[in-house]
């Protein structure tokens, strides 16, 4: 009934069903149509036609003071959400994991702000997931596998975990059995170790370890120490392991893959701004030797 109220107003203001017609790009019977099914709706006639154009009923008066005003201020709102969402200029808001957004996404960070100057970004960046509802985020980058929760969501690649232990180290295990007594340190998110051969065979261990922390950089920092093994994602340890400070212990042995989204609300329409994250760190990611993209 919206856009049939629409046209009755641009019928009024137009002054005939052929000028109206032209102002809402529809033929001149779609026009009278929908005033037709306008006037069965609310059960009168609001327009006297004729030859010489059209003329408002009393009753149809009444509908247009009501409904004029209240259609040119929705118009108005369109057009403003229009312009959000399609300008570039405006703010965005991201949610992000601490350790991936402050370590290796830190470059995209700085290199998107300086491409879009425009764009007033807001990173909230934090170890617990946020809700994207409350926050009024525009997207949250996830990582690991995501629930049916009614966000949408975009798969981007995944990133493997590794063994690693400081390059110091010289008594470290050669076998499975050897692992599972050796000193460990892990994160609260990755305590059991489910490890995969290159030959495809799998192995769970609920191992007792030295040392626990919810920060996986406490990790590392506890690995480079000398503290033991640990398991920790290839993006965090790729560098320190291209520069010889860490070594991979039992490279034939790989952690889960940790699977990276992209995810926004449901009813949300994607703004301009929030596209061109995703473009961006699509791109960004594609590039990365520690990233396998899909």
């Amino acid at each position: 009934m919206l856009d049939n109220l629409k046209v009755f107003v641009v019928c009024v203001q137009a002054g005939s069903l052929s000028r109206a017609a032209t102002q809402v790009d529809m033929t001149v019977a779609t026009v009278s149509r929908r005033l037709d099914s306008l006037e069965d709706a609310l059960g009168c006639q609001l327009l006297n036609r004729s030859p010489r154009g059209v003329s408002l009923t009393a009753r149809g008066e009444i509908y247009y003071t009501e409904c004029a005003e209240l259609i040119a201020a929705l118009d108005q709102r369109l057009l403003n959400l229009d312009q959000t969402l399609n300008s570039l200029a405006g703010p965005l808001k991201v949610l992000a994991p601490t350790n991936l957004a402050c370590g290796v996404l830190a470059p995209f960070w700085r290199d998107f702000i300086q491409r879009y100057p425009e764009i007033q970004l807001t990173l909230n960046v934090s170890n617990f997931r946020e809700d994207m509802i409350a926050s009024r985020a525009d997207l949250a980058i996830r990582v690991g596998p995501q629930p049916d929760s009614g966000l949408r969501q975009k798969k981007l690649g995944h990133t493997t975990t590794l063994l690693v232990a400081a390059a110091s180290k010289t008594d470290l295990p050669l076998d499975l059995t050897s692992l599972e007594h050796y000193p460990s340190i892990a994160s609260n998110l990755i305590q059991q170790w489910h490890l995969t051969s290159g030959q495809g065979e799998t192995v769970k261990f609920n191992k007792q370890h030295q040392h626990i922390s919810d920060d996986l950089n406490v990790v590392m920092n506890l690995v480079q120490a000398g503290a033991g093994i640990a398991m920790l994602p290839s993006s965090m340890v790729y560098q320190l392991l291209e520069e010889g400070e860490l070594q991979q212990v039992m490279p034939d042995w790989q952690g889960p893959i940790r699977e990276v989204y992209l995810v926004w609300p449901h009813k949300h329409s994607l703004s301009a701004r929030a596209r061109v994250l995703q473009s961006e760190l699509i791109r960004f990611l594609q590039q990365q030797s520690w990233f396998n993209s899909l």
